[in-house]
This record gives C-alpha cells, structure tokens and sequence, in this order.
C-alpha cells in the first residue's frame, strides 16, 4: 500500500478513535484498541501480526510506566491521608505571610502537584482557599487560580504524572531529563496562569465562597492519625526520588561508566528504584510513625492502586496504537516526509495533542495518544531532543479545558461558578498557559538545540 493511503487510513482511525469516544461513549482504553484493529487490518497487516502488534506495543508502554505510576501514587496517598498537604500548604502561608498568600498556596500547589493527581490536590488545598476567601473578602479567584494553575501544570508537564511519564516512554526520553524541562517550563506557565492572569481576572469576576461548601471529610486525619506530620518529612518525600533521579543523570555526565558510585547512583536514581525508596520513606514516616497500623498503611496502598487501573489500561492502548503505526508502514512514511517538509516537528506534537484534547477533553488521553501518533513519524529526526517534544505535546494537551472536561466541572462546583465564569477564568487560563508554555518550547529549541 502506498504511503499516502496509509497516512489516509491513520487519519480515518483517528477520527474512529473520537467517534468511539465522543458519540459512542466508548471508554477511551476499548475505543484505542478497536481504532488499532482497525487500521492494522485496513492497512494490509495480516490479522494475526496485528494481535501481536498490540500485544507488544500494550507490554513495551506499560512495562516502565505501570511502576512508575503506582509508586507516584503511593506517596501521593501517604501525603494526603496523613495531613502532609495541609501541613506543607500551613507553613507556606507561614512563611510567606498573608499579604503574599497566593504566591504560598501557588508554591505548595506545585510541590503537592509533583507526586498527587490534580483532583487529589485540589480536593487537599481548596479549603485553604476558601480560608483565604473568606478572611481576606476578596474574590475567591485570587487564591484559587495559583492553586488550579500549578495542579494543572505539574499533571501535564512533570512524571511521574500519567501523561509526561507515558509520553516520554513512548518518545524514547530520558525521565530525568524530562522532569528537569517539565520543572522549567511549569514554573513559569503557572506563575503567568495563576498570578498574573489570576489576579487580573479576580479583579473583574467577585467569587464568593460557596456556603455550601465544608471542608471535605478526607482533609482531617484520619482514624489513629496523632496529628499532621512534621514539614520536612513531606517536603523529602516530594523531593527525594527527584533528587536521586537528578544525581544519577549528573554522574553520567561527569564519572567515569567503570566507576562504582556511578553505578550506585545509576541503580538509585533509576526512577523504579527512587521512587521506591520515597514511598518506602512515606511509608515509616507518614505512615508508622504518624501512628498508623500496617493494616492501615497496607489498606491505604493498596486503595490508592485502584484508581490507577484505567489509566494504565489507557496508556497501554496508546502503546498499542503506536505499535500498529509502526508496523504498517506509516511511522516511516510520515516521518520522512516529516523530514522532508519545512514543519517543526514540535509544530505537529502541539497541534496534534491540542485537537484531541479540544475534541475528548482528556488531556491525559490526549497527550498518551498524541505522543503514540507521533513517535514513529519523529524517531531518528535529527535535531530534536525527545524531551524537548514530550514537553511540546504536554503543551498542547493542557490547552481549552472545556465542558467535555471533568477538571472543568470539579472547578465549577468547588468555586461555585456559573458556566460563562469558569469558561472566563479557568478555560481561558488553559489556553494562556498552553500558548505561553508552547512558545517557550519553540524559544528553547531556538537558543539551545
């Protein structure tokens, strides 16, 4: 089959792909995997090498990211279920002072966003927003857009979220690496989200707190719990993995590969192994020595797994998808006329990611399935680091969080928002940090690739 009939085929399988999701209400792991049938078997692949082209795509996605997700939630449950959110959040607002309130509650969004799910984090900081709120008397927006933008940011951008740790399996980067640019490029997104166009927006829609609203029952401590853990042991359970990964890729760069510290650092900044070792570290010391039973600490381990399941699934479907575009042939054909063409690659990632988070509202489907579509067509392509194109499709997978969205209801109901003011505040300031984080990924390949 030519190449221009694959690249047609791709694209009808793509749009099988939404049409099972969006008219159908196909769950996203099914409708990838039909949509990967599909195009295997109207592609000419005989129907069995089909099957093990899925087969091998589901295990080679998953075979790194399914640790990698279930250690990150591991720690996020310890934090939350001991009261490190609001412990860590507490003494931000200490330090920093009320007059720069928001500038605290964006700084421990984003350290609480490294490791916890956005809904997780937001259902830990919101009634420290409506605290705010209610003190101060100025519109609830002033507080909850630095909280919202950073959430959102840190689950886009930085593993070992679901999406850039997938991503980055599938586009071949390192996880170290990816961190580092996810953490460069977050910050600032969520400084202009949440702070510049936060403030500018909370000048000109007054949020009340929502009377109805009461502190949710998972923000106290739970049952045995002597009371929420000390700062600095949830600031090491954040920041621990992070620094052996960190460590690992610095001694590349500098030791010798015969070098035993090397290969020490090598085998505890691997992400398996440092994450391992944080959850193990919020285990004893937001788990046995806060006063939990290790009935309780297996019970919290094991629940927090639960929620993971059909993330995996959908990651493993992305997997598979891509597996199916690489063995038919069309991986290669779009990549060289990727090649050949004028159009940034990181041009076709944005753009990609963008309409299928605009078309199903997912932004962890649309960047795992993004990334899946382009990793043939980008692989080998000189001058284009992997990183550099995860953070690309990140970009693009973050923008117009719209009423197809479940972030955009959550964010409705807990602010007590009307439709056209969550669309005004929240969707508008999707789109501005997409567009900003995207532009920092064309100046960053500009300067330095």
């Amino acid at each position: 089959m030519t190449g221009p009939a694959l690249v047609a085929l791709t694209l009808l399988a793509i749009a099988l792909l939404l049409f099972l999701i969006l008219v159908l209400r196909l769950h996203a792991f099914l409708s990838l995997l039909i949509s990967s049938m599909a195009l295997g078997a109207a592609s000419g692949m005989p129907l069995l090498k089909v099957l093990k082209s899925i087969q091998a795509g589901f295990g080679d996605a998953l075979g790194f990211i399914a640790v990698v997700v279930g250690l990150g939630a591991i720690i996020g449950r310890f934090i939350e279920v001991s009261g490190g959110g609001q412990a860590l959040a507490d003494r931000l607002l200490k330090v920093f002072g009320r007059d720069r309130a928001a500038w605290a509650v964006l700084a421990a969004s984003f350290l609480l966003g490294l490791p916890i799910f956005f809904e997780v984090g937001f259902i830990i900081l919101v009634p420290i927003v409506w605290n705010l709120g209610r003190e101060t008397r100025r519109s609830l927006l002033f507080y909850g857009m630095p909280m919202i933008a950073a959430l959102t940011t840190t689950h886009a951008l930085i593993p070992p979220h679901p999406a850039p740790s997938a991503a980055a399996q599938l586009l071949g980067a390192d996880l170290g690496r990816t961190i580092l640019y996810g953490v460069a490029f977050g910050v600032p997104m969520a400084v202009l989200g949440g702070m510049i166009y936060g403030g500018w927006i909370a000048k000109r829609i007054f949020v009340p707190v929502p009377e109805s609203m009461s502190r949710p029952a998972s923000q106290a401590p739970a049952e045995g719990s002597p009371g929420p853990p000390p700062v600095g042991s949830v600031v090491a359970a954040l920041l621990l993995p992070v620094g052996f990964i960190f460590a690992a890729s610095i001694s590349e760069l500098v030791l010798a590969p015969a070098l035993l510290l090397r290969q020490v650092l090598g085998f505890f900044g691997h992400p398996f192994t440092a994450l391992m070792v944080a959850a193990l570290f919020a285990m004893v010391f937001l788990g046995l020595r806060r006063g939990f039973s290790r009935a309780q600490i297996a019970t919290f381990s094991t629940d927090c797994l639960a929620p993971t399941a059909s993330l995996l699934l959908i990651m493993g479907g992305g997997g598979a998808f891509k597996q199916v575009i690489v063995d038919s042939g069309v991986g290669t054909y779009a990549g060289e006329l990727l090649a050949r063409s004028h159009v940034s690659p990181l041009i076709v990632a944005y753009v990609i990611a963008a309409s299928l988070r605009i078309a199903q509202g997912s932004a962890t489907v649309a960047i795992i399935t993004a990334a899946g579509i382009l990793a043939p067509m980008v692989k080998g392509l000189p001058g284009y680091s992997p990183e550099i194109l995860v953070m690309a499709t990140a970009a693009g997978g973050t923008i117009l969080s719209h009423v197809n969205d479940a972030g955009f209801w959550l964010v409705k109901e807990y602010f007590g928002m009307t439709v056209p003011d969550t669309l005004r505040s929240w969707t508008a300031m999707k789109v501005l940090i997409s567009l900003f984080g995207f532009s920092c990924v064309l100046l960053a390949q500009a300067l330095f690739f």
